[in-house]
């Protein structure tokens, strides 16, 4: 079995991160988290036309037709340009509506616990994605309370809440909202594995860069030590994320439950490991708000919560080896 991207799988990857390069740079992080409305709005169209939300709607309905492999490695990208957005929720709804647009669609998975209702960018969005063991609905915005008002974890990434939802329109039962939240999970374990990444190149820029005692602190040991452990996780969390990626195309090829909380559960680990590695790298500096760890740190907090924390995955997978014995 060839485990390599194949040359469509590199295009669309290198398409990605050069238009995130370009337009998403870390330089710039500051600017975009004081960004207006209108800003982010003329962002989300250029992302609709890039396709980041067609990626997985047939392309008889319009869309790109393409399966989970390849929106891993877009995904991927966006983490590691902490592209702002509910760029997840949105090519998921996307796909349960068969229909590639602009809308920005934000989302909710309801596990029926006691969580709040706590949702993405209620600023700026038009739809409402659902996931209830029941089903898959969507709730248009015009159905939506005013929002309760919350601080960021992420400072790109607004939150507010809602003392309850309607009910919507369903766009699928159990068996798709089993789906959605596979997928949810896997592309938010590829998103880990951006920040992970961009956490990792972020330390090595600065630490071939910064002098003391008259050479580059990349030289010295310890943080040689330190950073082979971040590509180490990072390498081990990518594998994980294209596995569980290519056993959703393809459940045949493996374990699809134990494959997703794998990845997540690895992902997880390295986004949080490496940009706390990388504020350590960054000294003092790594700490203020305005370094790209600062927002590195958070993401990965923000992502590492959604769809289940690291602990849930090992959980699960430990359950199921259990069961296996």
């Amino acid at each position: 079995m060839d485990f390599r991207l194949d040359d469509q799988q590199r295009a669309l990857r290198d398409a990605v991160a050069g238009f995130c390069a370009s337009r998403y740079p870390l330089e710039d992080l500051s600017r975009r988290e004081a960004a207006s409305p209108e800003s982010r709005r003329a962002d989300w169209v250029d992302l609709a036309e890039l396709g980041v939300f067609s990626l997985l709607v047939p392309e008889a309905k319009g869309g790109l037709g393409l399966d989970v492999v390849h929106a891993t490695l877009v995904f991927e990208q966006l983490g590691r340009h902490l592209v702002a957005g509910p760029c997840l929720w949105s090519c998921l709804a996307a796909e349960a509506l068969g229909a590639p647009d602009h809308s920005i669609r934000s989302g909710f998975d309801d596990l029926g616990g006691d969580e709040p209702i706590v949702v993405e960018h209620p600023d700026l969005l038009d739809e409402l994605l659902v996931v209830r063991n029941t089903g898959v609905f969507l709730v248009h915005g015009d159905e939506l309370d005013e929002p309760h008002v919350l601080d960021p974890l992420d400072p790109l990434t607004p939150m507010g809440s809602y003392d309850q939802l309607p009910v919507g329109e369903q766009l699928g039962g159990p068996r798709e909202a089993t789906s959605v939240r596979q997928r949810a999970t896997v592309l938010a374990a590829a998103g880990l594995v951006g920040v992970a990444q961009s956490a990792l190149d972020v330390a090595r820029d600065y630490s071939l860069e910064r002098q003391q005692f008259d050479r580059p602190i990349g030289s010295f040991q310890a943080l040689k030590h330190m950073m082979a452990d971040m590509y180490v996780r990072v390498a081990l969390a990518r594998s994980s994320a294209y596995a569980a990626a290519a056993v959703l195309d393809d459940p045949q090829v493996g374990d699809l439950a134990d494959a997703v909380s794998g990845a997540k559960l690895l992902a997880g680990e390295a986004a949080v490991g490496n940009a706390r590695a990388a504020v350590q790298v960054l000294g003092g500096m790594g700490f203020t708000w305005e370094m790209p760890t600062n927002y590195l740190l958070k993401r990965a907090w923000v992502l590492e919560l959604s769809f289940g924390t690291a602990s849930s995955h090992a959980l699960a997978i430990s359950d199921s080896l259990a069961r296996a014995g």
